[in-house]
């Protein structure tokens, strides 16, 4: 995953968060994109969604008339 370059109000932000955290800028900034990747990780998938009722009738348009 390429590196996001930050601007310097970004860059005065981040400093000043891992200033009061007590580390430095780099290993902060490490500790935060592994605590995002585990949180996107966390995340569980959404569920299958039933297909509306247009896909519905037009599914059951497309399958052949039951002789019998």
């Amino acid at each position: 995953m390429p590196e996001k370059t930050l601007t310097k109000g970004q860059l005065a932000y981040e400093t000043e968060r891992a200033r009061k955290a007590g580390k430095t800028l780099e290993v902060y900034l490490r500790d935060k994109a592994k605590a995002e990747a585990a949180a996107a990780a966390k995340e569980a998938p959404k569920p299958v969604k039933k297909p509306g009722l247009l896909s519905r009738l037009i599914e059951k348009g497309h399958k052949p008339l039951k002789s019998g």
